[in-house]
């Protein structure tokens, strides 16, 4: 099949997903044509069947803000004539999913009909998408949508409490390629471990983007408490509006001296991989695509108790779930997997064998089986 994909270039979760989605499409032998303003990030090797499409606004004094749904549209209209494309996949509901109904439309004067399916991955639907200004735009879009997947079962509850959502709802759960995850250390990644915790200190970390939503406040609290009853380093990854807090966090509690913060990374893999344990607090996460990183990679999961989290961290076995906020429980959870070497290595095995479940093997024939099924419905019509 050739299909389009619609998505964020960025590190977010929705761009992530979309782009090993494509690029394990692409090893099967389909045709993928990315579609968005910039290269997505994940996209760090080309393969013979893979295409990138930019799309670029029309820069017009008259326009205080440059009209990307439009310049989408358009585009979405040409790649598709032009590349004789079966499908568009969106990936976050705004601005895809109403660009590709719009050029559905515009593409049935050429008597092309193209089924389009959109994935919900969460603030577009619990944060922006409830926003008056968007929501019966949101409404629209993914009720006409030929097909509408979310990650999670807490997501598809409350899109449908959010939205008076008509049609029908899969869930398919986000999913790691666990090949591109080290759960046994190689060589290079001790001496990365050694040189970050020179005398055997346990290795915790978060990666995030840096957003209030994500309560990185919470993860120096609770890493402050692990240290008070054991040597341990702290990798903060990621960038974006909490930085300078939580810069300031680190100096008010004196642990600056043990909390390397790294900025946007490319590979997370590397940070996992030299990890003992992941926290997440956040406020709310639709699946929390870092946390199924870290267990791949082997990593034990702190993290909070909302949103998607439980469907991913499995409480006493692939780590703990607590409440937001809790940081007290959220230490003392920590230290039990911390408390020894035998300790944490049944929780780093269980949290990799629990990952499994989250397969890409196992998520992709799910979205396969849907591009056949819309893909056969409009050929028969």
């Amino acid at each position: 099949m050739k299909i389009g994909i619609v998505l964020y270039p960025t590190f977010g979760g929705s761009g992530i997903v979309a782009t090993e989605l494509g690029k394990a499409l692409a090893e099967k032998g389909h045709e993928i044509h990315f579609i968005s303003y910039n290269h997505p990030v994940k996209l760090d090797h080309f393969l013979p069947n893979i295409r990138y499409h930019e799309v670029r606004p029309f820069d017009y004094p008259l326009f205080d803000y440059q009209p990307y749904e439009l310049a989408l549209t358009s585009k979405l209209v040409d790649v598709t004539r032009y590349e004789n494309l079966d499908i568009l996949h969106c990936h976050y509901a705004i601005p895809h999913a109403s660009a590709a109904y719009f050029a559905k439309q515009i593409l049935k004067t050429h008597n092309i009909d193209i089924p389009f399916i959109t994935t919900l991955h969460g603030t577009d639907i619990t944060l922006v998408g409830k926003h008056p200004a968007f929501e019966p735009v949101i409404t629209f879009s993914i009720n006409e949508s030929d097909a509408v997947t979310v990650v999670s079962e807490s997501l598809k509850r409350d899109t449908f409490r959010h939205f008076a959502v008509t049609n029908d709802i899969e869930v398919i759960p986000n999913f790691v390629e666990h090949t591109h995850y080290c759960n046994v250390p190689k060589e290079d990644d001790l001496a990365r471990r050694k040189a970050m915790a020179p005398n055997g200190e346990r290795i915790i970390s978060h990666v995030s983007n840096f957003r209030k939503v994500k309560r990185i406040e919470d993860v120096v609290r609770v890493f402050e408490k692990i240290r008070k009853k054991t040597p341990a380093k702290l990798i903060l990854a990621g960038d974006g509006p909490e930085r300078y807090k939580i810069e300031q966090l680190c100096e008010e509690l004196g642990v600056c001296g043990d909390v390397e913060m790294l900025g946007n990374v490319q590979t997370a893999s590397e940070i996992y991989c030299i990890s003992d344990l992941f926290i997440l607090p956040s406020e709310t996460e639709s699946f929390g695509l870092a946390a199924l990183e870290a267990l791949a990679s082997g990593v034990p999961v702190i993290s909070s108790n909302t949103g998607g989290l439980p469907e991913v961290n499995e409480h006493g076995v692939s780590g703990f779930l607590s409440n937001v906020g809790d940081v007290d429980d959220m230490a003392k959870n920590s230290l039990e997997i911390l408390k020894s070497d035998e300790n944490l290595a049944r929780f780093k095995q269980q949290a990799y064998e629990h990952s499994l479940n989250f397969s890409l093997k196992n998520v992709l024939p799910k979205y396969e089986a849907i591009y056949e099924r819309l893909v056969n419905k409009a050929v028969a019509k």
